[in-house]
């Protein structure tokens, strides 16, 4: 595994990524975090938002939202590997393990192959908490051929 880190442009270009590519982000599950995604997604599921009711659960408190946990890949897809212009195809995702309030999720996606002809990589996304696998999958995207001119 070759890690990297944001492309000086902002994003790696099609030609410049190869499969064993990897990138990392740490992001912090806080308690704002959770009520904002509520907000955005609509989905006031008390197990995310009412102590209450999340303690008397089979997680025996609140826990994260899953495709709260699974966007974080997005940070990483956008913003480091590929990076800038990178475009979700598609995405698979598995939940193994619950995030809670106050979890930082390491984020890992690492190249798994290239197709040069339709200009679209696969990636595989992993999530991890203290160590433990969260949640995996297998997203496609489509990335650039070439950067865009710099304005001037």
């Amino acid at each position: 595994m070759e890690l990297v880190t944001t492309h000086p442009s902002g994003g790696y270009i099609l030609e410049e990524l190869h499969p064993g590519m990897a990138a990392e982000k740490v992001i912090h599950v806080s308690d704002e975090r959770i009520r904002l995604f509520a907000e955005a997604s609509d989905d006031f599921n008390p197990v995310h938002l009412d102590d209450a009711f999340a303690s008397k659960t089979a997680y025996r408190g609140r826990i994260a939202h899953g495709l709260l946990s699974a966007s974080f890949g997005s940070a990483v897809v956008g913003t480091i590997l590929p990076g800038a212009g990178a475009i979700y195809i598609s995405q698979t995702l598995g939940f193994h393990l619950p995030v809670r309030p106050g979890d930082d999720v390491v984020v890992r996606i690492s190249v798994i192959s290239v197709d040069q002809e339709s200009a679209r990589v696969e990636l595989n996304c992993e999530g991890f908490v203290d160590g433990k696998l969260i949640m995996d999958g297998v997203a496609v995207v489509r990335v650039p051929r070439r950067r865009r001119p710099a304005k001037d």
